[in-house]
Formats: C-alpha cells, structure tokens, sequence
C-alpha cells in the first residue's frame, strides 16, 4: 500500500501547488515582460501570423490567451515593422490603457491558464525519479519543484520559462525511454515534444546537437562489456548503419514538422540570402535600411541560395535574441554594481542568493552521494546532459545578465537528480549511513519548504538567509529577480485602505506602460535626485534636485537603478515596506535638510 500513500501525497502536493499559483497569479500586477506576451498571443489567434515578440516561440501566449477569445478587445493591430522594433510593448501600453482595471483580471484567467504546464513538469518529474530511484524519491524532486520560489514566482505567469522547463523535461524523458526500448510509437513521442518544446523558447534548439550525441554516446556505451574496452568491429560509424539511426532522423524531422505547424508554416523555406539580420553574428557588413541598420552574411554566399525548413519568425526571433545580448544596450546588475556587460558566474551566484538554503544543502549532499555511486553513470549523464547544456548556454551569454529565471528549463532535471537522497541506497552505503542521508535530507527540504512559504506569495522577492533575505535582495540582484513590477495592485490596496495618506508620487519602473491613474495612484514620480554620473551640482541643488517633503512610493526597481536618480531614497529608512519591493517614505523639510548635509558633508 506505500504506492498508494505515495499518490495521495503527490495528490496533495500538487494541489498545494496549483492553489499557491492560483492565488499568486489573481494578486500581482503583470511583469515587464507580460504587458507584451498579452498582445502578442492575442494577435497570433486574431491576425494568423506569429510577428509580434518574435524573440520567443509562441505557443506559450498562445494557450495563455485563449480564454480571452471571447472577448471584445476592439484592438488597432497597427504596428512598425522595423527589424529592432518591439511594437509588443506599445500594444501592451494600448491594451492597458484601453481596457483600464478589467485588463488585470484578464491577466489573471490567462495566468490561470498556463498553470497546468507547472502541474505536468511535477508529473513528469515523480514519474522519472520513480524509474530512476524509487517512489520516495519521486515525492522528494516533486516537493522541491512545487515550493521553489523560483519557481512559484514563475509559474503564476505567462512568460515562457515554466512551458520550457516543462516541454523540456517530458520530451527528455521521452527520447530516454526511446533509448532504452527503441521503439518507434517512443520514437514518435519523442519528435513530437521535442518540437513542442521548441515552440517554447529558444534555448532548447541546443537538443538538435546534443540529442545525435548523447544518441552516439549510448550505443557505444551499450555496446561495452563491463570491465572491457569497446567490443572491436564496432567502431562509432556502425552506429550509422543501425535501425535507431533512420528513428533518429525521423525524431529530428517530425520536430521540425511540429515547429513550423506551431507557426503555421509562416515563412517557411525561405532563402538563407533573403533574410534581413540585426546581429552581428549573422548580419555580417549591415546596410541602413528605413533607419535600421540590418544585413545578411550569406547574401553573397552560395548558403544565401539555400531554403531554410524553419519557419521566418522562427529565424528572425533567435537573430534579435542574438542582436540583445550582443549589442550592449543593456546593463547589468550583480552585487551593487553596474556595467554594461554580464558575468559568466551570474546564474550560479544567483541561484546561491535565491534558493532556500535546505534546498542548496540537499544538492551539496546529492553530489557527495554521486561521488560514491557506480551503477547509475549512464543514466544520470543522460539525465543531466541538457541541464549542464542550458547552464553553458546561458551563462556564455553575457552580453548583459537581467533574468534568473532563464535556467528554469534545468530545474526538473536537477530535481530529479537530487531525488536520490530518498531513493534505494546506491553501491557502498551501508543501510545505517543512507538512513542518516535520508533523515538529513528530509531536515534540509523541511527547512527549506517553510523558508519559501514564510515569504509567500511574494516569491519573487525571496532571497535565502545567508543573503540576508528579501529585504537585502536588492544588494544581490534586481529586474525579475526581486521585483517585475508585481506590486502594483498591492500599492494600490494600500492606498485605498489609507485614504488619509494621500501619494505625492510613485515612482515605477512601468509606468511608461501602465495607466497608473486607474488604480487611483499618481501619475507623477517624485522628483529625481543628483547624479554623480551626468550631472553639474551647481550653486543651487536644491532647487534643480530632489529630495523634497511629501508622501513617496519608491519600487526596488528605480530604488538601485543606474540611471533613474531614486537612489538617494536610500539615506533614508522606509515607513513602511510593501511586499518586499515597494518603500513608502513620509519625508518633512527636517528629513530634506539632514540629507543635504551629508551631501555637503
């Protein structure tokens, strides 16, 4: 009867799982990047074509928008069409401003919508830690997945990063299970959600390369007699000449398939020469085209002449991913300090910061266990293949470094890894020290688990104890690693419960795209202060600066941004702190007088 008790705990997990997500979504305001998906998805259904954020694959969006069908939206799909433009955040600003209050709980039924994707990625990672390791271990990965902030942060929102982690782990785990019974329904599966997954998001076109390796890798390995060299006669070119080879193709073609399906074959076979590039990488010697400067590399190449069997917004999407991280318009944020490039160790610093320390000691322990193991090489190389992948992928990119969550597509793979600790003892354990194993993880993921629910639902804030929690987040990292702007509503909230408090200015870092007026709250910000950067402190500062007396709301964002001036809130200690990521400061002429002090000081 364990396996029943095991279900029932899953059953339960999962259920705490989707109410958390449920509740988190209906209550923060949209992220950055949501005031774009909105439109976008919404514009794929009504217009047919996929052009809007092309920089990520659309079915995310997609399935996000479609309870909203239904809807009068009354939208002019009128946009530029110039090859750097983001016309999806203009939308964003249009949609807001046209629907006002109503467009948040729309947010939320498309939010809702895509919960179901973090559901699947727990399914699939209990039901590949139970092959590996046990039932027990299926519980221990899928107890870490449903209370990771980092995920719960994510999970709640239309972003693609949780469809990824997703797609990714249920299509890895299908082209394993084909590798192990080479059979052509698994082969089938496989193709399929290895496409879907790259409906998804981008980073996963690194399984087109990896997946012929690790293919390689496991037929000269099986074809190993332990404690031997390799079998002779049986040289890596035999592997070519196998059945599994032609299964192999037809994964790879029946994804490409399912990809240009997913954009309804838009663009697709169009010449390599015909493109019109922004990066560097592919653009080549660029031209000045409508005031944009773009190009193509392979226009005077004999590949300009070859038909690309992706689809064009599949193309020009990963050429302006490209053109981001390369042209330096970004700047990057790590440990109270600014540059305009990133760092190669910013995710695994991030993660140090962001996860519950339980969580980080089980993966420490995790890896002490794998030091000591001898029978389960093979399958956790092809386990943790496409995570080492991701976390090369990512971190190489260091054009700027904004998001953690873009290594959210290794989190499943992780998990399951970690899982161990309360699977079957591995070789060289004696029953009494895998006992301790077990009970110090449990301690750790107990620890860990009431870490991450005592800060929610303000997950995306959370920070660990030993990076002194959320209310130093902001000394470590910023942008959708503290605070995307989710605070709005409870802002708002707290303006409508103190009405005798009246804001004299908020300062937000989407209120270029937000109608501010509409939850009740200032349009203006409050005024910005000297900069050391770029300006003249003069004979009267005073008079051309901030501070100045009044009632201010000041989100993390601006409060450590580079160039927005807020900065100088910072002398100052809050009233009061809302979710982590929103300061309010009740300042007097006495306040205003001390803080110029210590700047003549």
């Amino acid at each position: 009867m364990r396996w029943l008790a095991r279900y029932w705990i899953l059953i339960c997990l999962l259920t705490i799982h989707t109410v958390m997500l449920g509740y988190g979504a209906a209550i923060h305001a949209p992220g950055w990047d949501e005031v774009g998906h909105l439109p976008a998805g919404l514009s794929h259904w009504q217009l047919g074509n996929t052009d809007l954020y092309r920089v990520n694959p659309p079915l995310v969006r997609m399935l996000a928008t479609l309870p909203l069908l239904g809807i009068d939206w009354d939208m002019t799909w009128a946009w530029s069409d110039a090859p750097r433009a983001r016309p999806e955040f203009d939308l964003g600003k249009r949609l807001w401003t046209q629907h006002g209050v109503a467009a948040y709980t729309y947010l939320t039924y498309a939010r809702w919508a895509v919960i179901p994707f973090s559901l699947l990625a727990a399914v699939v990672i209990y039901r590949w830690s139970q092959d590996l390791y046990g039932g027990a271990a299926g519980l221990l990965a899928v107890s870490l997945w449903c209370f990771s902030p980092l995920v719960l942060a994510n999970a709640q929102m239309i972003t693609p990063d949780i469809g990824s982690a997703s797609l990714g782990v249920l299509a890895a785990f299908m082209f394993n299970k084909w590798l192990s019974d080479r059979a052509t329904d698994l082969a089938l599966l496989a193709g399929i959600m290895l496409g879907l997954a790259q409906l998804t998001k981008f980073t996963w076109i690194i399984l087109f390369g990896l997946w012929p390796l690790l293919w390689l890798a496991y037929f000269v390995s099986s074809h190993r007699q332990p404690g031997q060299a390799a079998v002779r006669g049986l040289p890596w070119r035999a592997a070519l000449r196998w059945p599994e080879a032609g299964q192999l193709t037809l994964i790879l073609l029946l994804s490409l398939v399912v990809i240009n399906v997913g954009f309804a074959w838009e663009g697709t076979m169009t010449r390599l020469g015909d493109y019109r590039f922004v990066s560097r990488s592919l653009g080549g010697a660029s031209t000045q085209t409508g005031g944009q400067v773009v190009g193509n590399r392979f226009s005077d190449h004999w590949l300009g002449s070859v038909p690309v069997p992706f689809p064009k917004n599949y193309v020009l999407g990963i050429d302006r991913q490209k053109y981001d991280f390369d042209s330096g318009r970004f700047s990057s944020y790590l440990r109270g300090q600014w540059r305009d490039r990133g760092w190669w160790y910013y995710y695994i610093y991030g993660l140090l910061v962001k996860e519950p320390i339980g969580f980080i000691l089980i993966a420490v322990l995790a890896t002490w266990v794998s030091m000591r193991q001898q029978n389960r090489w093979r399958e956790e190389c092809l386990l943790l293949a496409p995570t080492v992948a991701v976390i090369v992928l990512v971190s190489s990119q260091t054009g700027f470094n904004h998001h953690l969550r873009y290594v959210l597509p290794a989190f499943p793979a992780v998990f399951i890894w970690m899982g161990k600790l309360w699977g079957r003892a591995p070789d060289g354990y004696w029953p009494t020290g895998w006992q301790l194993h077990r009970r110090i993880a449990a301690l750790t993921l107990a620890g860990g688990v009431l870490s991450s629910v005592f800060n929610f639902p303000h997950s995306r804030a959370y920070f660990n104890e030993l990076a002194g929690g959320p209310l130093r987040g902001h000394d470590h990292l910023l942008d959708s690693n503290i605070d995307w702007g989710q605070d709005l509503l409870l802002l708002a909230d707290w303006a409508e419960r103190n009405p005798h408090l009246k804001l004299d200015g908020v300062a937000y870092s989407l209120s270029h795209l937000l109608p501010l007026a509409d939850l009740g709250l200032p349009e203006s910000p409050p005024p910005r202060g000297w900069s050391q950067e770029g300006d003249e402190l003069g004979p009267s500062p005073r008079q051309s600066y901030g501070p100045r007396p009044g009632l201010w709301a000041v989100f993390v964002r601006p409060l450590r941004e580079r160039h927005e001036r807020y900065t100088y809130f910072q002398f100052f200690e809050p009233d009061e702190v809302l979710g982590y990521t929103v300061y309010i400061y009740q300042l007097d002429q006495e306040d205003v007088e001390r803080y110029w002090k210590s700047v003549d000081g």
